[in-house]
Parts: C-alpha cells; sequence; structure tokens
C-alpha cells in the first residue's frame, strides 16, 4: 500500500499548485470541454464529465466557468484535443510519465522534450516505463469526508481494492473498469470526491536526495505551467527531512 506521503511525491506539490490557480482552472476547463464532447453534456450521464466537473469544484472553479466549458463542445468552432502521453526519466532516474491535452501534438512534443532535457532527464519511446506502473482508478477525497477506519469500511463496501488514509486525506484505489461505479456508489456515503480519474501507480518508488529532487521539482513545475499537460505521474519519494530542507 502506498503512503499518502508517497502518493503527494508522485503527482506534485500542492503548495506550487495553489500558486497556479489560473492555470489551474485552463486545464480543468479543458479536460470538461474534452469529456463533454466525447460523450453526453450531462454529468450525470457522462461520468468523465462527472469527474471533471467534482474535480473543479473541488478547487472552486466558478460555477459559470464550468457550464461555459460544458457548453463550449457543442461549438463547430471548438478546438480539437488530443490526449497524449510521454514516457521518460528525471532527475535521479526515476520513471514519469507525462499526460497532455494539445491541439498541437508538435507545439507540445517540443515544449515537454525541452523542460525535461533542462532539467536532467530524457523522453523515451512509447512504453518505456509505463510497465514499470499499474493503470488504475484513484479516487480522492479529503480528511473532512471522514476518519481513516469510515473511509476505508465505505470503499470496500463500494468495491475499492485498496485505501491511503493520512492527515491530509484519503486515496482510494480501484480497478480501472470499476472506477466511475466505486465512485458513485461513495458519493452517498462521503460525498462528492476532490477527484476521480484514472492514474499511474508505480510498482516500486525510487528516494532522490536533496540536490536530484530540486532539479525534480523544477522540472515538475515547468511541466505544471505548460498548459498542454495535465498531470505528471512518477516513482519517486523524497524523505521528509529533503522536503523540509527545499522548503
Amino acid at each position: 500500500m502506498a503512503g499518502h506521503s508517497k502518493f503527494k511525491n508522485i503527482m506534485h506539490r500542492k503548495g506550487a499548485q495553489d500558486k497556479k490557480r489560473s492555470g489551474m482552472f485552463s486545464k480543468l476547463s479543458r479536460e470538461i470541454t474534452v469529456a463533454a464532447k466525447m460523450g453526453m453534456p450531462d454529468p450525470d450521464m457522462n461520468p468523465r464529465l462527472r469527474a471533471a466537473v467534482n474535480a473543479a469544484k473541488a478547487q472552486s472553479m466558478p460555477k459559470d466557468n464550468i457550464q461555459r466549458s460544458i457548453d463550449k463542445a457543442s461549438r463547430s468552432d471548438t478546438e480539437s484535443y488530443e490526449e497524449i502521453r510521454y514516457e521518460g526519466f528525471g532527475p535521479g532516474g526515476v520513471s514519469l510519465i507525462i499526460e497532455a491535452l494539445t491541439d498541437n501534438r508538435n507545439r507540445t512534443a517540443t515544449n515537454v522534450r525541452t523542460a525535461v532535457a533542462k532539467n536532467g532527464g530524457n523522453l523515451g519511446a512509447s512504453g518505456s516505463v509505463s510497465h514499470a506502473f499499474d493503470r488504475v482508478g484513484l479516487i480522492n477525497y479529503p480528511a473532512s469526508a471522514g476518519d481513516a477506519e469510515k473511509v476505508f469500511e465505505a470503499a470496500l463496501e463500494a468495491g475499492a481494492e485498496d485505501v491511503s488514509s493520512s492527515e491530509d486525506g484519503h486515496e482510494i484505489w480501484t480497478a480501472v473498469g470499476d472506477l466511475h461505479e466505486v465512485a458513485k456508489a461513495l458519493e452517498p456515503v462521503l460525498g462528492e470526491p476532490e477527484g476521480a480519474k484514472l492514474a499511474w501507480r508505480p510498482q516500486t518508488m525510487v528516494a532522490v536526495d536533496e540536490g536530484d529532487a530540486a532539479t525534480l521539482f523544477k522540472l515538475i513545475d515547468t511541466l505544471d505551467d505548460d498548459d498542454d499537460v495535465q498531470t505528471v505521474w512518477g516513482n519517486y519519494e523524497v524523505s521528509d527531512e529533503v522536503m523540509e530542507k527545499l522548503g
């Protein structure tokens, strides 16, 4: 079972993301539009759209912005976004999976490749690192949803495979095909989740020292600043001591 501190490191530092609210809204808006375009524009009838809307609400995205993003999907002049996954290695030999939504494959590939190369890493071919991750469903709840026992029992009853809880919140892991059914079953007990999405869960973790961690976080921040990049996953683990030094 992966601890919460590990998963927090797997994705990104929350403090860094809190400073990029407008960029975050842009990414959330893009995901909402893509989800609405791929399925029904009604969140109740479209699991991916429902998850995207819940994620936007969890970040306090205004309702008007959410509705505009949904409406944009039905317009003929809306950009056509493509889902792309990049795989490679970062500082310290960590494995990275970078997921993007883009309307210009060449632009995104150039930006991602440049960011990785300038920060001690390199991109590999498709499949070069994903074999070391498990494709799973991930549902996030805040600590306020309940204590660890309550969340564990609710997740077990809903058909989840694993749960990680800490003072920062709860991660509930599911099989890929069960993600939206489990998320829906949890809502009457725990409320709407902060997020429900497909995730890449590393099979083993790589400890990163202070020097490599600083460069790695710089790389992740650079990727986060790119509007096309939606999520960065990795198998790195940074100790609390190193995190404190980095601030």
